[in-house]
């Protein structure tokens, strides 16, 4: 671990997290036309990783690497992504709505896209998520059924930035930062664990 250096007001591990909220505000502004979400977060992730083989994590490494990989493969994921949302809303409006046996339904909906969700976090934080998002799914969903604790740790996290969103509304803006690292961490540690193995 590096020391602190001369003049240097905060340690490596401050620096590491004033870099994260760069990153996360970077991604924040990547996400704004909503069809780039799955793109920013992967390209989030790929930065945060690189931090442990001393890459910089700056916001300019992030939009140059965001710039180099967007493609028509990233656009269809966040289309896929959309209209996933926006499905699950409207299955929620309905179930509110009064319809028979609506309370099951409204649950049944939100455990499917809750699974979803955690399933295409899973694949942004994934390395092959950069080149191949089929790669990237079919991998996550197995990473979703062998490692349950990590599955929890990433559903714990995208409600800890939902509430920390809803408490103060300009943490909105940081909270994808907190969030990729998160799913970054998770994701290393499932590479660390299937390499002892």
């Amino acid at each position: 671990m590096r020391t602190r250096e001369a003049g240097e007001v905060f340690g490596p591990r401050m620096t590491l997290f004033a870099d994260v909220l760069s990153v996360g505000l970077a991604t924040s502004v990547a996400c704004l036309p909503l069809v780039t979400a799955p793109a920013a977060l992967s390209t989030a992730c790929a930065v945060l990783r690189g931090a442990g083989q001393d890459r910089p994590v700056t916001a300019g490494r992030y939009f140059l690497l965001l710039r180099q990989r967007l493609r028509a493969g990233d656009l269809l994921a966040g289309a896929v992504a959309l209209a996933g949302l926006l499905l699950l809303a409207a299955d929620l409006a309905l179930a509110g709505a009064g319809l028979p046996g609506a309370p099951l339904f409204a649950v049944a909906a939100a455990t499917i896209g809750g699974c979803a969700a955690v399933v295409g976090l899973r694949a942004c934080a994934r390395p092959e998520s950069l080149t191949d998002w089929r790669t990237a799914v079919r991998g996550a969903a197995r990473d979703v059924v062998a490692d349950v604790g990590g599955s929890g740790l990433v559903l714990l996290a995208v409600a800890t930035a939902a509430l920390c969103a809803w408490m103060l509304l300009p943490l909105a803006f940081l909270a994808p930062g907190p969030l990729t690292l998160a799913l970054t961490a998770v994701d290393v540690r499932r590479s660390a664990a299937a390499s002892l193995r």
